[in-house]
């Protein structure tokens, strides 16, 4: 069976146009994100779905192979369903394009999740660490039943409590690495809106929910630093020094 990585990577951004060609260490930050995902899957199984060819020139001149998307996609998963009709897989693995301190080892383990459960989303989740607010909108929160499959997952800290002293002593948080068959993302953007839920919450994957989908969360590395806005160039750099990357 054929997997592969998508990386969706818009260029018009409302908070930051041009993003995943930010340099980061001298090297465009979709670079950095393909490069990690050709350590888990060989860069031939490497895609990065883009609206604009400016990005998708970058990408093809490093090795990579650009999937041409139109620029109204409701979400990145929407442009995955888009891209995955133009490539032949089995498995297509959403990796983030702006987080370029994913681990290659997190990716195999959801790639091997979902081979064990076909007909499951996968989905990655840590839990919230000790520097990290609960309560920040900018977390997804999951709740997830005793078989590790979602039941809820939002930006307010779930799940609550009566009693302070059944307050949880930890949180879950979504990572954002995904994978899904071609026929889930058809059947995702064949919904064609965002579900009510997906809509307040800001969160894609419980338009899932609404399919009546089972999602399976997958234990990986806690988060990765992510560049959502200038602002976090500074601190992402600082991190890839520290883990000792180099540009190539």
């Amino acid at each position: 069976m054929r997997s592969v990585v998508m990386i969706p990577a818009r260029y018009g951004s409302s908070r930051y146009p041009g993003k995943p060609l930010v340099s980061l260490l001298g090297k465009p930050m979709i670079l950095w994100v393909a490069e990690l995902s050709a350590r888990a899957v060989g860069a031939e199984n490497v895609y990065v779905a883009t609206e604009d060819r400016r990005i998708a020139e970058v990408v093809e001149a490093a090795g990579f192979q650009a999937v041409m998307t139109t620029d109204d996609a409701l979400t990145g998963t929407d442009r995955l369903a888009q891209a995955a009709e133009q490539v032949d897989a089995d498995i297509y693995i959403n990796v983030q394009g702006d987080e370029p301190l994913a681990d290659p080892a997190d990716i195999l383990k959801v790639r091997d999740a979902k081979l064990a459960h076909m007909d499951a989303i996968i989905n990655g989740v840590s839990w919230v660490g000790d520097n990290e607010d609960p309560h920040s909108v900018n977390i997804p929160k999951v709740i997830t039943n005793e078989r590790d499959e979602l039941v809820y997952m939002s930006r307010v800290a779930l799940p609550g409590f009566k009693d302070a002293k059944c307050a949880p002593k930890r949180y879950k948080k979504q990572v954002c690495i995904y994978a899904f068959t071609r026929e889930e993302l058809a059947a995702f953007r064949a919904f064609g809106r965002k579900s009510e839920l997906e809509h307040a919450e800001d969160i894609e994957i419980l338009r899932f929910l609404e399919l009546g989908k089972t999602i399976c969360m997958v234990e990986t590395q806690p988060g990765s630093l992510a560049v959502d806005v200038p602002e976090d160039v500074a601190k992402v750099e600082a991190a890839l020094r520290q883990a000792g990357q180099v540009p190539a």
